[in-house]
């Protein structure tokens, strides 16, 4: 018989207060399947998982977890799951199916009912605006490269924060930026598959001023949410000890955090790409992207290794020190200390939130049961380092686990599983892996304190 796995309240103690949540996250495109249903069009997803050899597997976000059929249940799995903050994104196709500029009512609705939904059950609502899905026919028109993009995300922006009112918590623009550029517009791995260094600092400029303008149009609609954007990566180690690998590590920190970081939070490019980017900005472009965030969202999975790669442009190769997840990522839990160190040694860095962290592993599948001891050890490893920051007087408001459940994970397509529940993607049933109970557990703890009077709370964190 295999073991229960549990989380240690005791040692997480800092973490069991008010001013802490614990959550869990999905993405539109990777969950929801229906991407026909409701009025939706296509998203620059929908059109590259149609070429041949984009996709791992050959499987595609038509159908996945099928979230948009399923939705009420994935519900009940929060509420089972015992989580304070859900974090989710809108699928700006399904919203805005065309550049009419006229607003699907049946799409938005769906979010509407699921956010309202969450808030029914004490259940939080972080949404996400832009996860990646592009509508195709903005890609049409040159997509992220295209200033006007930045314009029609505001206005999406706007929509929505008046379509869902006071339902929503916490508001994200964008979810990781630098995936958008890299995988996106410089190497083409990801939608929209462009491989283009001119593509990928257009389309730069233009995420974070998409970011700036939406800040502007949420802060008018959602004056009581908490406004952000999520950011991603880790620190970044030379391959070898050869001084081009150190100065690729070097190149890919400054791209991977300061060219998102340092406008959001100082106003100004680095120095090291100011030049690259002068031709796409105008005046008061600067101004407009470093509005004040109430928090900042950091996804962290691992560290870098770096070599240099093909026209200079940094690769990430993989590491052999430390046990490797299925996708070949080293489990580095002291990177998440590390990257945030580096943040709040160049930047005045607002309220933080660990907004996605979690790893692929093979289950083992027992009857009616799914073993997977080393995703809890991967998530607890993550949250005594998290647990180590707070009491160390960093202000980190939350952790987010990625994910809720197994889906299309992007060009890896379903091969990859990082879900607390585990899907059959033929029948589409639903089973709490042991991570996900220990999970719940461990959010039952936290209630049961935070339930408990304020005096014996006081003991217990003592």
């Amino acid at each position: 018989m295999k073991q229960s796995l549990s989380f240690d309240t005791d040692t997480l103690k800092p973490l069991m207060t008010d001013d802490f949540v614990l959550g869990i996250a999905t993405s539109s495109y990777q969950i929801e399947g229906a991407t026909t249903a409701g009025g939706r069009t296509d998203s620059v997803w929908d059109t590259f998982c149609r070429k041949p050899g984009n996709i791992a597997d050959q499987s595609t976000g038509e159908v996945a977890c099928d979230h948009y059929q399923h939705w009420q249940e994935d519900v009940a799995l929060l509420v089972e799951l015992g989580v304070e903050v859900y974090r989710f994104s809108i699928s700006w196709s399904r919203v805005f199916p065309d550049d009419s500029g006229v607003v699907n009512e049946e799409g938005l609705s769906f979010y509407r009912r699921l956010a309202e939904a969450l808030r029914s059950h004490g259940i939080r609502p972080m949404v996400t605006l832009h996860h990646w899905d592009l509508p195709q026919y903005l890609q049409d028109r040159g997509g992220w490269q295209n200033r006007d993009t930045a314009l029609r995300f505001a206005e999406y922006a706007a929509a929505v924060a008046t379509g869902l009112g006071s339902s929503v918590d916490f508001y994200t623009t964008i979810n990781e930026p630098w995936c958008i550029v890299h995988l996106g517009h410089r190497t083409g791995v990801h939608a929209p598959g462009l491989r283009d260094q001119g593509a990928a600092v257009a389309a730069t400029h233009h995420l974070l001023l998409a970011h700036g303008l939406a800040m502007q149009a949420l802060r008018e609609r959602a004056p009581s949410a908490e406004l952000g954007i999520v950011l991603n990566g880790g620190p970044s180690y030379p391959y070898s000890e050869s001084n081009a690998d150190a100065e690729a590590a070097s190149i890919l920190e400054s791209e991977q955090i300061h060219r998102f970081a340092a406008p959001i939070l100082s106003g100004h490019y680095p120095q090291d790409f100011q030049s690259q980017v002068a031709t796409y900005m105008r005046p008061g472009d600067l101004e407009t992207i470093a509005a004040p965030c109430d928090y900042l969202g950091w996804n962290y999975y691992t560290r870098n290794l770096v070599k240099p790669g093909e026209n200079g442009v940094p690769e990430i190769v993989t590491g052999q020190d430390y046990p490797l997840t299925e996708m070949g990522w080293e489990v580095y839990p002291e990177g998440l200390r590390e990257v945030i160190s580096i943040l709040r040694e160049h930047y005045d860095v607002p309220p933080l939130y660990v907004s996605e962290n979690g790893a692929a592993f093979e289950d083992q599948l027992d009857g009616e049961t799914v073993h997977d001891p080393d995703r809890f050890h991967y998530i607890q490893r993550h949250l005594q380092v998290i647990t180590d920051m707070v009491q160390s007087g960093v202000d980190i408001r939350g952790y987010i686990c990625w994910t809720l459940l197994d889906n299309f994970e992007w060009a890896e397509g379903c091969s990859k599983r990082f879900g607390l529940v585990h899907v059959d993607f033929d029948t589409q049933e639903r089973v709490i892996k042991d991570s996900g109970k220990a999970y719940a557990n461990l959010n039952a703890d936290k209630a049961r304190i935070m339930a408990s009077p304020r005096e014996k709370r006081i003991d217990c964190a003592r």
